[in-house]
């Protein structure tokens, strides 16, 4: 409400007004387009069990009041992240359940970070039409547009919370910044990666007890996510220390003192540093003129390029989008330091960058490479909906991974091959290969008639225990013999 009140207290018909009439209807075409695409899409088939099919078993389990164990990935949903925002979720499923209604959300909560964006800009710009630029510039970063199509994460939500807590911070707005800091920790364990910087720069510039607050809570938040809720939930705090380098965190910070060159070369390969250019250059690198706002995502960055995961370092997915806020909001953070005339020339470039960068590294409909997807009415999706309506809604199943989204509002529903053999199933890697208990409680198996050698081998492993039920030219739906 307070954002609100801040957009529309100025009377009617002002030129400030009509930017932000230009500023919400380009975040409200951004929602609306990326939600029909990204629906289209996953009607499409174009999405997955991971992470769109799990997200949906374990919100709608919670809108149900039942203990979100996912049993897409064999996990309880809290211990695999401390996502605790997807409890505000669950009564939308109570209206609107579906994994659509995921991506809605996601298309409509990074759009609105354009609006903290505009507000901030407004002022520290002095120019209405300038804040209209760098809301757009939000709107346009590759990083942005590549984690709305990347199925549905919890993180997307970081795209509204770390905007509004950045543009509260600048304008000392502390109750709306404890709120938006609140809202941010909900979010994910891994947070603290934002909100320590925030809180050492809230300290440096605004306010230092608030400042130290934030760090304090931020670290707090996600020693009680990992130590407390997610080991508690799956044994351990984390499942994801494989991924630094040099034998893990101890092992990394020894490697850079003894052989600081071999850490340098790892850090400068397999693109890491492409990375980091395609993260910046959207803004134009602007922030350099008065860089110690966008140093709040510096934790981010490094750790994404640090981190042995390919998909951490490279632009279109999830864990980019959190470090954009404040690279964006330091640039015009920046800009604000230049003279009037100075800030339209920097801004236009700005704008030019973002638009250059949103067509060559972007996932829009005028990019270069644009998302491709199968249509809703692609004739294997067709197919696909005629095979999944003939399967029970309370039945123990077992499908193909694309299939799992719509099919996920069930207490038992696994990712073939699970649960005959494990695969990307439970806490860690002692399972895999192995079959579960649960194998026998399957009733039916719903796959594609095309499969390849390795699913083939699985099915032949199984199938002596079901019986065709119907098959259509594109999929083959089993059920379990006398079952």
């Amino acid at each position: 409400m307070t954002v609100l009140k801040t957009l529309f207290k100025n009377e009617r018909f002002t030129s400030r007004n009509i930017s932000v009439a230009a500023i919400l209807f380009a975040a409200a075409l951004y929602a609306w387009w990326f939600s029909v695409v990204t629906i289209d899409t996953h009607r499409g088939l174009g999405t997955s069990a991971y992470d769109l099919g799990l997200y949906d078993q374990g919100v709608w389990l919670l809108s149900r009041f039942k203990a979100p164990f996912v049993t897409l990935m064999g996990r309880n949903m809290f211990g695999d992240h401390a996502s605790l925002i997807l409890i505000l979720l669950a009564p939308l499923y109570w209206l609107f359940p579906g994994s659509e209604t995921l991506l809605v959300v996601q298309s409509m909560a990074i759009a609105a970070g354009s609006i903290p964006l505009y507000l901030y800009a407004r002022r520290r710009l002095n120019n209405d039409w300038l804040a209209v630029m760098a809301g757009m510039c939000w709107l346009l970063h590759p990083a942005v547009s590549g984690s709305n199509f990347e199925n549905f994460h919890p993180d997307s939500m970081l795209g509204l919370f770390v905007p509004l807590a950045l543009y509260a911070a600048l304008e000392s707005k502390w109750r709306l910044y404890i709120f938006s800091v609140i809202l941010c920790a909900l979010v994910k364990e891994d947070v603290v990666l934002v909100l320590a910087p925030l809180g050492v720069w809230v300290a440096l510039r605004r306010d230092r007890r608030i400042g130290y607050a934030t760090i304090a809570a931020s670290v707090i938040a996600t020693l009680a996510g990992m130590f407390v809720l997610m080991r508690s939930l799956i044994g351990v705090p984390t499942r994801n220390g494989w991924r630094i380098p040099f034998g893990g965190f101890g092992g990394f910070i020894k490697k850079s003192l003894t052989d600081p060159s071999t850490v340098l070369e790892y850090l400068s390969s397999e693109g890491r540093l492409f990375y980091i250019w395609q993260m910046v250059a959207p803004v134009g690198v602007l922030f350099v003129l008065m860089p110690d706002l966008a140093l709040v995502s510096g934790l981010v960055l490094l750790g994404n390029i640090v981190s042995t995961f390919w998909y951490q370092f490279h632009i279109g997915y999830h864990y980019s989008l959190i470090a954009v806020p404040a690279l964006i909001f330091g640039s015009v953070y920046a800009i604000g330091r230049v003279s009037k005339r100075s800030r339209i020339l920097l801004c236009g470039a700005m704008l030019i960058c973002s638009v250059t960068t949103a067509v060559i590294w972007g996932s829009y409909g005028f990019s270069r490479h644009p998302q491709y997807h199968w249509p809703a009415s692609h004739p294997v999706a067709v197919a696909a909906r005629d095979i999944m309506k003939d399967v029970p809604d309370d039945a123990v199943i077992s499908v193909y991974h694309s299939l799992a989204p719509h099919l996920a509002h069930r207490e038992k529903i696994y990712r073939f091959p699970n649960p005959f053999r494990v695969v990307l199933y439970g806490v860690d890697i002692s399972l895999e290969g192995s079959r579960l208990p649960e194998s026998g409680l399957v009733k039916y198996v719903v796959l594609p008639v095309q499969r390849d050698a390795e699913m083939t081998k699985d099915w032949n492993s199984v199938s002596g225990s079901f019986e065709l039920v119907r098959a259509n030219e594109a999929f083959e739906l089993y059920g379990r013999s006398g079952g």
